[in-house]
């Protein structure tokens, strides 16, 4: 949760149990998600691959349909999330989980290609991709944190770059980079004056990332 709370802060416990802004999850459920996450770009990382890139940081992502609920991992996490007690557990995970993937991103080669979700990406691609969904992720974890840190201005600006490349086109330039980004993913129904800017992009929408 690092980052979620001002100056370093750690939240308080009630906040681990407020809805965020994965429908059905609380914030405890997504950190407990973020937590499979990392363990996922260090089991990445150190998944060398010899064949030709298949995807990079736009085509790595695929269109699919809102999650119903069903999906036997996200049945998963809530459970997981519930079993880690006390939230000190389940942050103190995150922080020693997270922090080693940090230290492993910032050692990798970016031009060394690995291997995940039977595709084969460079480092540089396959980070460039997290970069979109953490993005995503802190913006969930903060959606009903009023008083919560919001990602980094060039954060949000790279996630609604990749965002972009994915939907073919930008989003008007009217919109800030987290509307775009919680418009462009479904996580907050576009006003009558915002529809009316995004005009054709709008039947397009939600951009739902698997």
């Amino acid at each position: 949760m690092d980052g979620v709370a001002r100056g370093g802060r750690r939240p308080p416990a009630e906040d681990f149990e407020r809805p965020s802004g994965c429908t059905g999850w609380l914030v405890r459920d997504l950190v407990c998600h973020l937590v499979i996450d990392a363990q996922d770009v260090l089991i990445t990382l150190v998944t060398p691959a010899e064949n030709e890139p298949t995807v990079d940081a736009v085509t790595y992502w695929r269109l699919v349909e809102p999650p119903t609920g069903k999906d036997p991992l996200d049945a998963l996490i809530p459970r997981l999330a519930a079993a880690y007690g006390e939230p000190r557990w389940l942050t103190f995970h995150l922080d020693d989980v997270g922090s080693a993937a940090g230290r492993a991103a910032e050692l990798a080669d970016p031009t060394v290609r690995v291997s995940t979700r039977d595709e084969v990406l460079t480092v540089g691609d396959y980070l460039s991709a997290y970069v979109l969904e953490w993005t995503l992720h802190h913006l969930d974890l903060i959606a009903h944190l009023p008083s919560a840190a919001e990602p980094p201005a060039e954060t949000l600006a790279a996630a609604r770059a990749s965002l972009e490349k994915i939907n073919g086109k930008p989003f008007p330039v009217s919109l800030s980079d987290k509307d775009a980004l919680l418009i462009g993913t479904g996580r907050r129904t576009p006003t009558d004056a915002e529809k009316a800017t995004l005009g054709d992009s709008a039947a397009r929408l939600p951009l739902v990332l698997g």
